[in-house]
């Protein structure tokens, strides 16, 4: 699963019975993952699995076993508008994860959203410039996002990025894994 984000506000309001949560993460914002690798996450590339209505989880840090927030809870809304993800989480201080969440938040810890998606087949371009790559994602499943405390999209607003393309036997045999599939 990859990792991707933008730095930019989140907005927390307390309101009865918790904490209402507003954020975005816009598209075709890029960024530098490593030296000479970008990427960029095109216009509604998340937009299938959002419009299907499944079960998506808003996360702190990527963690499935800190969820702040999930559709199937009714406490989750994301939207895809074309132009960005947006979210609103209606936040429960039930759970230490919640409160330790809105702790860092309230601290300004947390900085970005970062969405946690599989790239579906053939749902990207990988394109030399310079002596780098650009990759673009154009359709994605979209799994979770998260908020995070180090956005990899200077655009979005709450990130985090866990992606590092690895080398390993199987790859260098020529198998890849689903997140490392950067090609020349």
């Amino acid at each position: 699963m990859l990792w991707g984000a933008a730095s930019g506000a989140l907005e927390l309001r307390a309101e009865t019975g918790g904490v209402r949560l507003v954020g975005r993460f816009p598209y075709d914002s890029e960024a530098e993952l490593a030296p000479g690798r970008s990427e960029r996450i095109a216009a509604r590339a998340f937009a299938a699995r959002i419009e299907a209505e499944d079960d998506l989880y808003f996360l702190s840090g990527h963690d499935f076993d800190k969820p702040l927030a999930s559709r199937g809870a009714g406490t989750l809304t994301i939207r895809d508008t074309g132009e960005a993800v947006q979210i609103e989480a209606q936040l429960d201080e039930g759970t230490t994860w919640a409160r330790d969440f809105l702790a860092a938040h309230r601290s300004g810890l947390i900085r970005g959203l970062s969405p946690g998606f599989r790239v579906a087949e053939g749902g990207e371009q990988i394109v030399r410039r310079g002596n780098g790559l650009l990759r673009t994602i154009t359709r994605a499943d979209l799994v979770e996002i998260s908020a995070v405390t180090r956005p990899a999209y200077p655009a979005a607003q709450i990130e985090a990025r866990a992606w590092n393309p690895l080398r390993d036997d199987a790859e260098r045999r020529g198998l890849y894994r689903t997140f490392n599939r950067w090609r020349p």
